[in-house]
């Protein structure tokens, strides 16, 4: 389900998105552009019970399942773009 970018693994990073997403890509962008290695999921593209189990596990960070969402070694969530709030997350 999960897909894997490579890079300095500082931190722990799972990414839902939407490929559609001017935020979320912006997000990658940034995580790129940091160097950061993270894991990441369009929405969009899962279907059937794969979509359902990732639902499920964003539901727990996100209740309202907006888009994008990073959780950041399984204990922060941030929702939508705000990269200072991300980089303070990942202690940059």
């Amino acid at each position: 389900m999960m897909k894997h970018v490579d890079g300095n693994e500082r931190a722990k990073l799972s990414l839902y998105a939407l490929s559609t997403c001017i935020w979320c890509k912006m997000t990658k962008k940034l995580l790129n552009d940091l160097g950061l290695g993270y894991d990441y999921v369009d929405m969009d593209s899962l279907e059937g019970e794969e979509k359902q189990r990732a639902l499920e596990d964003l539901k727990r960070w996100n209740p309202k399942c907006s888009f994008p969402s990073l959780i950041i070694n399984d204990e922060k969530c941030i929702v939508g773009y705000d990269d200072k709030k991300i980089k303070e997350a990942i202690g940059l």
